[in-house]
């Protein structure tokens, strides 16, 4: 199989065009059926959302960009087994998650104090977890910037279910069921975990609230 990641963007128009009418579980069915136009379009569709994810827990962009091209490599190799049981993104998050926490757990001591950056802008969406104004003074960009810091080192500080929670929901835009169903919890217990997460930095951050 070619590089996922270095396919030409002409390559995936056909697809593009055929897989409108399809669910993701339904395109990934076609991949197991053989069709590698599929796989392109589920590479290019959740490539940058995946990366985003991974850079959020590794804190570095090459590994972001390896562990992103190795869950989708998990992806093709399972393509034979794969039953549409579930929403593909909860199949596929619960890939990159595992990878992430695996990667994480070895690289633990050589990663650098912060390595969980909420305050850098959302690829797809552009946004922050601290959205500035584009007119603020240098005093007030200061503050952001210190601000910024602040929620990176307490969001690194969290647990690491509550820390992928709030990834997933404040930067994956996933809702309580997907989570859930990623991280093997109820969503009343989701709910609580991302409870206690927000909690935790409210209060921590209360300075900057």
């Amino acid at each position: 199989m070619a590089s996922v990641a270095s396919r030409p963007a002409g390559a995936l128009q056909p697809v593009i065009a055929g897989a409108e009418g399809y669910t993701d579980a339904e395109v990934m069915l076609r991949v197991k059926a053989g069709d590698q136009s599929a796989f392109d379009f589920l590479v290019q569709k959740y490539r940058r959302p995946l990366v985003s994810f991974m850079y959020r827990m590794a804190r570095n962009t090459a590994a972001a960009e390896d562990l992103a091209q190795e869950v989708f490599l998990r992806v093709y190799r399972s393509r034979q087994t794969y039953e549409a049981s579930a929403k593909f993104t909860t199949w596929l998050y619960r890939i990159a998650t595992n990878l992430a926490v695996n990667h994480a757990r070895d690289t633990r001591k050589e990663r650098p104090e912060v390595t969980v950056s909420l305050d850098e802008p959302d690829a797809e969406t552009g946004t922050t977890m601290d959205v500035a104004d584009g007119t603020i003074t240098a005093e007030e960009d200061l503050v952001r910037r210190e601000r910024m810091l602040a929620i990176r080192s307490k969001v690194e500080a969290l647990p690491e279910r509550q820390r992928l929670a709030v990834i997933m929901h404040k930067y994956q835009q996933m809702d309580y069921k997907q989570i859930s169903d990623v991280l093997k919890l109820s969503e009343s217990a989701t709910k609580s975990l991302l409870f206690r997460a927000y909690e935790t930095l409210r209060e921590q951050l209360k300075e900057f609230v």
